[in-house]
């Protein structure tokens, strides 16, 4: 949680400016984030090949069993 030292308070980021500035004093008490983590993107190609892989398997089963 964010902490403005000049108006000795907690802020939450819904109820800071977009900037990350104190919505009392105007001073910036943490920078904006920068995008979505690396891991975040791995986690997705990762679902990506999962899915790729569940699909062959699919249309591997698929004409045995119908």
């Amino acid at each position: 949680m964010p902490w403005c030292d000049d108006c000795s308070k907690f802020w939450n980021p819904p109820s800071m400016g977009p900037n990350g500035e104190c919505p009392i004093c105007g001073k910036v008490v943490v920078a904006p984030s920068k995008g979505v983590p690396w891991h975040f993107k791995l986690m997705l190609v990762a679902f990506a090949v999962y899915m790729v892989y569940r699909i062959y398997w699919l249309a591997e089963w698929l004409p045995k069993h119908v």
